[in-house]
């Protein structure tokens, strides 16, 4: 994986292919390459691939003056092999035949040894050239590179999304998808593929989303389709909503803090058309959510990452305001235990991207299993979770690039508690409770931009955090999770060592780290559990920790070696989303001040695609 683009066209596609490839840096890779074919390139495939960015990549492409009509490009966060650029996208077989690749050839090995012994040399640690190899091996035979690509496939087990083209057809590119996501582009006598829609936005806005198994013969002209059994299929071109300025920073430093600072916005607009006069109008989960709803019985969130942070904040919602079991579970460990089904268990997956391997298959894994219905809560309306889901709540969060979630995180935690309504309406939920709970949701745009007014203090605080090594964050009840969310964002994008507790846990052990070397940052609402928690605060002071407590006034949380950051009023249910706004702050001022990347912090992909 990373990122995949490529192009069939009557002008120089490299020009597009080096944008492509930038606007899917938000992904986060180590490398990149492209390799291109010329009008007449039957004598020639050019490749050019750097370590490092892509900036990198343009600068030698400039050197060479490379130039070509048909071509794909790559950016590569290494999984078989390390950066280098032996290793780098795309890969070639005999100077004939170039792939890219995202996901993971889990045959590999087998397929190496078999290709070896067939006289084939390999020059990288990847899974990558064995796609190539096999390509050319069957285009021996074939004669013909959409059947030779077919064959190869035939041969592969694991997850692919793949471009490939042909010295010996050069105006011909065939796209293939597999558990990685991957899209065609339409233009006039042009055709495109990409990982992502917003690679092709400044040359198209007409998509057609690969489904599972297909293999796509793209033309400058025309583009046929193949399903997995290798019937020739229709796809329908859609028109997306990715703008080619979709990942244009604006006035901010970076796009981090340009989506910290978007959440009161994207929060509205998640809202927006979903709220009623006093109540949440459930029609936005879809046309049948309202019979399904009343048969749920039970609730089992599956996410990865930030989202399962959000799915277990929602299962305090859940559990609180509906009176529903719900089981919350990271997607990589639920597709590998044995599981005991409830009858009428709804499935919610949560996704940024709605492309995150493990959590595809959690969800297919479901459907075998026996589980009644399922919905998405997903930011990408195009994505795969939400094709293969019955009902959708898309977070509206809009583009985000920073590989850190931020936006994305907030407004999956809004959907997560639009959902809690609705489930909650039919075990017990008054309308004046509901009332209530839609009037804390109308005010909480306002309520966070109150909180990004606190930006300044937070970065002055950050200043403190600069020179250590480890931080604890501290949590109880449904806050616990949004402890778990800071201490996450510290550690993606400062790079220091953090961890997150419920504070009645500190005696069972994390006490044995305070002192006064270790930051300890508590989230303290003034709820029912605060006098807990200042129990447990007192339990850090006695040993010298020093704290930083994030709470409202009136709360008593004042001593020594202890630092408050004053936080606004907030309604009882909405507080977990507003006290995340500060802890993002908090990790992106300390990033700044350390001279990290906060963007694309190292070893971290935006988009999950493989196990």
């Amino acid at each position: 994986m990373c990122g995949i683009v490529g192009a069939v066209a009557q002008r120089n596609v490299v020009p597009i292919l080096v944008e492509g490839l930038k606007r899917l840096e938000y992904r986060g890779y180590d490398s990149a390459g492209l390799a291109v074919l010329g009008d007449g390139g039957a004598e020639r495939l050019d490749r050019v691939r750097a370590v490092g960015k892509v900036k990198a990549l343009e600068d030698s492409i400039q050197q060479l003056k490379t130039e070509g009509q048909t071509g794909i490009a790559h950016t590569r966060w290494a999984t078989h092999g390390v950066p280098s650029e032996d290793n780098a996208h795309p890969h070639v077989s005999h100077g004939v035949i170039a792939v890219v690749h995202n996901g993971i050839i889990e045959n590999h090995e087998k397929l190496r040894t078999k290709l070896q012994e067939l006289g084939y040399e390999f020059t990288s640690q990847t899974d990558t050239e064995v796609v190539a190899h096999l390509v050319h091996h069957h285009l021996k035979k074939q004669k013909d590179l959409c059947k030779a690509a077919m064959a190869a496939i035939g041969e592969l087990e694991g997850a692919y999304a793949l471009g490939i083209i042909s010295r010996d057809e050069p105006h011909r590119l065939i796209a293939a998808r597999k558990g990685s996501p991957l899209v065609v582009g339409v233009g006039i006598e042009e055709r495109f593929i990409g990982s992502d829609v917003l690679a092709l936005a400044p040359v198209t806005r007409n998509v057609i989303y690969l489904e599972e198994g297909d293999v796509a013969d793209l033309r400058r002209t025309e583009h046929t389709i193949y399903d997995a059994s290798g019937k020739k299929v229709e796809r329908p071109v859609r028109v997306s909503e990715a703008t080619a300025d979709a990942v244009d920073r604006g006035q901010y430093r970076n796009f981090t803090e340009k989506e910290i600072f978007e959440q009161p916005k994207a929060v509205a607009d998640t809202l927006e058309g979903r709220l009623g006069k006093g109540r949440i109008l459930e029609e936005a989960f879809g046309v049948t959510a309202g019979q399904i709803f009343d048969n749920t019985k039970a609730v089992q969130i599956i996410a990865c990452g930030t989202s399962f942070h959000a799915g277990s904040v929602a299962r305090y919602w859940i559990e609180s305001l509906a009176g529903l079991p719900c089981n919350v579970e990271i997607a990589s460990e639920y597709r590998y235990r044995k599981h005991v089904v409830l009858p009428g268990t709804l499935v919610v997956t949560i996704s940024q991207s709605g492309e995150t391997a493990d959590t595809l298959a959690a969800l297919q894994q479901t459907r075998k299993l026996g589980y009644g219905h399922s919905l998405a809560i997903c930011n990408v309306p195009e994505s795969s979770l939400v094709r293969e889901s019955e009902l959708t709540l898309l977070t509206r969060a809009g583009p985000e690039i920073g590989v850190a979630s931020t936006k994305a995180f907030v407004t999956q935690l809004t959907a997560l508690l639009l959902l809690t309504i609705a489930l909650a309406r039919r075990h017990g939920l008054t309308a004046e409770k509901e009332k209530q709970l839609v009037e804390e949701l109308e005010q909480l745009p306002g309520r966070i931009q109150k909180v990004l007014e606190l930006s300044e203090e937070i970065r002055a605080l950050s200043e403190r955090f600069v020179d250590k090594h480890h931080a604890l964050f501290l949590g109880r009840g449904v806050h616990y999770p949004i402890a778990m969310e800071g201490a996450l964002k510290l550690k993606e994008i400062s790079y220091i060592h953090a961890e997150s507790y419920a504070a009645g846990e500190l005696k069972h052990g994390p006490l044995a780290l305070v002192d006064a070397n270790m930051p300890v940052i508590a989230v303290a609402p003034n709820d029912e559990l605060l006098e807990k928690l200042k129990s447990n605060l007192q339990e850090v002071r006695a040993r010298g920790g020093e704290l930083y407590v994030f709470s409202v006034k009136g709360t008593g949380v004042r001593a020594s070696n202890t630092t408050k950051i004053r936080m606004p009023e907030v309604g009882e249910w909405t507080s977990p989303i507003l006290y995340t706004v500060p802890l993002q702050l908090l990790a992106y001022y300390v990033a700044l001040a350390k001279g990290t990347d906060v963007d694309q912090p190292r070893n971290l992909a935006k988009s999950v695609t493989v196990e």
